[in-house]
C-alpha cells in the first residue's frame, strides 16, 4: 500500500512537471444517446481549440434499418433537425451544412432526408479574445425519425474542449469528419434565377457539372409538389429547372438553394433568385432565359441579339413580299439620296415603333391575366383577314388597277396621298405586322428575356429588334457606297413593280389558309366572297381616279362595305372548328394531337416523345414541316426508333400550349422538345434540316 501510495504521489509530480500537455485531454464525443430507433451523438473535430480558432462540430445519427431522419426541406411531411447551440459569450455557431440528401416515395407522398449513418456538420467560431481555459458546448436537439410512423425525439449535448496556445485535433474522429464533409454537395457557386410561371417553379442557371444531373431538390418548403415529375433541360452549358408547384405555395422567398443530383449520387449546390414579373395568371412570374443560361448575359448581349434576330428576320418567307415594297422605293430614289434617308428614317420608325406598340400590348394583356405570347395577333381571325385584304389591295395597286398615291409603300390610299414619308412609315408598320408570326434564330432568345423583365428593359429589347428588322435600309440610305450599287431608275421600274405584286398575291392565299384553319371552309367561302367585292371597289375606285364620276365613286364606297361586312360577320361568329386546329382527325397521320395528359401519359410509358408547338401562321413552322418532320427520312426515324410525335397547334389561342411554351422560356413558336428516356428533355433547333432528327435519334440512342 505504501508503494502504491509513493508511486501515486510521483506520478502527479511528473505531470506537473510536464505541464498542461500532459494532462488527459478533454472529451470531443459526448458518447451515444439512445432513443427509439436511433442513437444521436455530438462530435468535435479538435479536442484542443484555441482563441479566434473555427472549427467544426457534427450530429452524429444511427438509425435502426429502415428509418430515416429529414434534410431542411423535409418534403411532403416530416420535420427537420434543428439545433438549439448554447454557447459561452462571443463563441458563434453558424448553420448545418446538410449533406446531399436522397428521396423516399411514401405514396403520393415523397421526403427528402437520410437513411443509414448521417452527419450534420455545424461551423463554431471562437472569439480572438476568449480567455477561457476550456469550452462548454451545450446543444439541444429536436429529430424525428420515421419509418412507416414517426416518432419525435430530443436530447441534450455537453461537449467540454481544452483551449490552449495550440489546436489539438481528434485523431480517432478524423474519418467521421472526412466522410461528412465527403457527403456534402460540392459547391458549384453558381448563382441562377428562378420564377413561377404558369403553376410551376421554373429555374435558370449556369452550372458547369461533370456529368448532367438527373434530379434536384429544391430547399424551400412548400414550393415545390415534391411528388410532381421533374424537367431538367441541358442546351449551350445551361440547365433548366422544372416541377410543379406546391398546393400550399403562398410566397416565393427571395433566395433558395437548390441541390443537383448527377446519375452517380454525387450532389451540387447553387443558388437561385427570385425574379419577379406578371404571368398568364397575373400573379406568378418566369425566369429571364429562353432556351439557354441568359441570366449571366449582360443587356447589351440580348440587345444584340435582339438585332441579329431581326436583321435575320427581313429573309423570312412571310417578311419578304411586303420589304418588296420598300426595295422598290429605294430603287426609285437610288439617285435622291436626302429622300432615301429621309424614307428610310421613317420606315425604321415605323418599325421600331410598332415593335413597341406589340410589346405594350403584349405585356399588358399578359398583365391583365391573358395566356398569350409572339404573334397572337394571328391568332385573331378578324386580323387575319384584314390583313388578306390589305395585301390584295397593295398587290392589285402594284398591278396597276389601283393606285395608292405616288409612293409605292404606302399601306393605305389617304396615307400614300400625303406623301412619300408617310408611306415608308406605315410600309415599316406592316412589315411588323406580318413579320410578328415568324421568330427568327436569336430571336426567340431576345423576346424570351424581353417578357420576362422590367417593362422598361423589355420595350429596350422589342426596340433593338426592330432597329436589326430596319437596319438593311437604313445601310443602304446612309452609307454611298453601297447605295451606289442600286440601279438607276428607269423603265425596268413598272415591270418589276407588277412582278413584285405576285409575292403580295401569294401571301394573301396563305393567310386566306390561315382564315380557313381557323374557322372551317364556309368561313373562307364567305372571306373570298369579301375579297372579290374589295377587288371590284377598287376596280371601281381606279376609274374614279381617271374621272369617272360619282356613281362610280359611290359604287366603290358600297362594295368596299360589304367587304368589311361581310369579314367582320365571318371573323367573328361562333363556328364549328376544333379549338386546336383541324388536327384532331389524323388516323393517318405519323403524329399524334397534343395535350398535357397525352404527354404524360407517354412519358410514364418510358416512349420517347418528340414535341412540335407550332401554328398554321408560323411560316418557319410550316417550312420545318415540309423540309424536316414530314419527309419519309423523318418518318422512317420515328418509326424505327418509336418515337411518340405530338403536335400541339397554336394556330388559335391556347392557354395550355402558352403555358407549355413559358415552361421552356419560350414565347413563341416553333418549339421542338425531344424526351428520351433517361436523358433530360432537349431543345431542338428552330430550323431543322432534313437529317436534325436522325442524327438526334442516333446520338441519343449512343449513349
Amino acid at each position: 500500500m505504501a508503494l502504491v501510495t509513493r508511486f501515486g504521489v510521483w506520478l502527479a509530480a511528473v505531470l506537473l512537471a510536464l505541464g498542461p500537455a500532459a494532462l488527459p485531454l478533454a472529451a470531443s464525443s459526448t458518447g451515444w444517446q439512445q432513443a427509439k430507433h436511433i442513437q444521436a451523438e455530438l462530435v468535435s473535430e479538435y479536442s484542443t481549440v484555441t482563441a479566434g480558432q473555427q472549427f467544426a462540430v457534427l450530429l452524429h445519427f444511427e438509425p435502426d434499418p429502415g428509418w430515416h431522419t429529414y434534410w431542411k426541406n423535409p418534403g411532403d411531411s416530416g420535420l427537420a433537425t434543428s439545433i438549439n447551440w448554447q454557447l459561452p459569450a462571443g463563441v458563434q455557431a453558424g448553420t448545418i451544412a446538410w449533406p446531399t440528401p436522397q428521396s423516399f416515395l411514401i405514396p403520393p407522398l415523397v421526403n427528402y432526408g437520410y437513411a443509414g449513418q448521417t452527419l450534420l456538420l455545424t461551423e463554431l467560431t471562437i472569439p480572438a479574445g476568449y480567455t477561457a481555459d476550456s469550452l462548454t458546448i451545450n446543444a439541444e436537439v429536436d429529430w424525428l425519425v420515421c419509418e412507416e410512423i414517426c416518432i419525435p425525439a430530443d436530447a441534450s449535448f455537453t461537449l467540454t474542449l481544452n483551449v490552449g496556445g495550440q489546436a489539438g485535433l481528434a485523431v480517432s474522429q478524423q474519418p467521421l469528419f472526412e466522410k461528412a464533409r465527403a457527403a456534402l454537395p460540392l459547391k458549384t457557386g453558381a448563382v441562377g434565377d428562378y420564377a413561377i410561371s404558369g403553376g410551376a417553379f421554373s429555374a435558370a442557371l449556369d452550372a458547369q457539372l461533370p456529368q448532367p444531373p438527373v434530379a434536384f431538390f429544391v430547399a424551400g418548403t412548400e414550393l415545390v409538389d415534391h411528388a410532381a415529375a421533374q424537367q431538367i433541360v441541358l442546351q449551350d452549358g445551361s440547365l433548366l429547372l422544372q416541377q410543379a408547384l406546391n398546393t400550399y405555395f403562398s410566397d416565393p422567398p427571395e433566395q433558395v438553394d437548390v441541390v443537383l443530383i448527377d446519375a452517380a449520387g454525387q450532389g451540387y449546390s447553387a443558388s437561385l433568385r427570385y425574379r419577379e414579373q406578371p404571368t398568364a395568371q397575373g400573379t406568378s412570374t418566369e425566369i429571364l432565359v429562353t432556351g439557354g443560361t441568359l441570366n449571366t448575359f449582360d443587356l447589351w448581349l440580348i440587345l444584340l441579339m435582339a438585332v441579329g434576330g431581326g436583321l435575320i428576320l427581313n429573309l423570312m418567307p412571310c417578311v419578304f413580299p411586303v420589304l418588296s415594297l420598300k426595295a422598290l422605293s429605294i430603287a426609285g430614289n437610288s439617285q435622291q439620296r436626302q429622300q432615301q434617308r429621309r424614307d428610310a428614317l421613317l420606315y425604321s420608325a415605323g418599325v421600331v415603333l410598332s415593335f413597341l406598340v406589340l410589346a405594350a400590348l403584349l405585356i399588358a394583356l399578359r398583365a391583365a391575366g391573358n395566356a398569350i405570347g409572339w404573334g397572337f395577333q394571328l391568332q385573331s381571325p378578324l386580323l387575319v383577314g384584314l390583313l388578306a385584304y390589305l395585301l390584295l389591295a397593295l398587290g392589285l395597286s402594284l398591278s396597276g388597277l389601283v393606285q395608292f398615291g405616288l409612293g409605292l409603300m404606302n399601306a393605305g390610299g389617304e396615307l400614300a396621298a400625303k406623301g412619300g414619308g408617310k408611306g415608308s412609315f406605315f410600309t415599316g408598320v406592316l412589315a411588323v405586322i406580318v413579320a410578328s408570326p415568324c421568330t427568327a434564330p436569336f430571336m426567340g432568345t431576345a423576346l424570351g428575356y424581353a417578357v420576362t423583365q422590367s417593362p422598361q428593359v423589355a420595350l429596350l429589347v422589342f426596340a433593338a429588334l426592330g432597329l436589326g428588322m430596319a437596319l438593311p435600309f437604313l445601310l443602304l440610305a446612309f452609307i454611298p457606297a453601297l447605295a451606289r450599287l442600286l440601279p438607276k431608275p428607269g423603265a425596268w421600274m413598272e415591270t418589276l413593280k407588277q412582278l413584285l405584286a405576285w409575292p403580295l398575291y401569294l401571301s394573301a392565299v396563305w393567310l386566306v389558309w390561315v382564315f380557313g384553319r381557323q374557322t372551317g371552309i364556309d368561313a373562307v367561302a364567305l372571306l373570298l366572297l369579301g375579297m372579290v367585292a374589295l377587288a371590284a371597289a377598287l376596280w371601281l375606285w381606279g376609274r374614279v381616279q381617271l374621272g369617272a364620276g360619282w356613281v362610280n365613286r359611290l359604287a366603290a364606297l358600297g362594295l368596299l362595305l360589304l367587304a368589311v361586312i361581310t369579314l367582320w360577320q365571318v371573323a367573328t361568329q361562333q363556328v364549328a372548328v376544333n379549338n386546336k386546329g383541324q388536327h384532331t382527325s389524323n388516323t393517318t397521320e405519323h403524329w399524334q394531337s397534343w395535350s398535357p395528359e397525352k404527354l404524360s401519359e407517354l412519358r410514364q410509358q418510358g416512349k420517347p416523345v418528340l414535341v412540335n408547338m407550332t401554328a398554321d401562321w408560323c411560316i418557319t413552322c410550316l417550312v420545318n414541316e415540309r423540309v424536316a418532320l414530314n419527309t419519309e427520312r423523318s418518318k422512317a426515324a420515328l418509326s424505327e426508333y418509336n418515337v411518340s410525335y405530338l403536335k400541339g397547334d397554336w394556330t388559335r389561342r391556347d392557354s395550355d400550349i402558352t403555358v407549355y411554351l413559358q415552361q421552356y422560356q419560350r414565347d413563341g413558336v416553333p418549339l421542338y422538345v425531344l424526351y428520351w428516356p433517361g436523358q433530360p428533355p432537349q431543345l431542338l433547333p428552330q430550323i431543322l434540316t432534313p437529317d436534325t432528327l436522325r442524327q438526334t435519334f442516333d446520338s441519343l440512342s449512343q449513349q
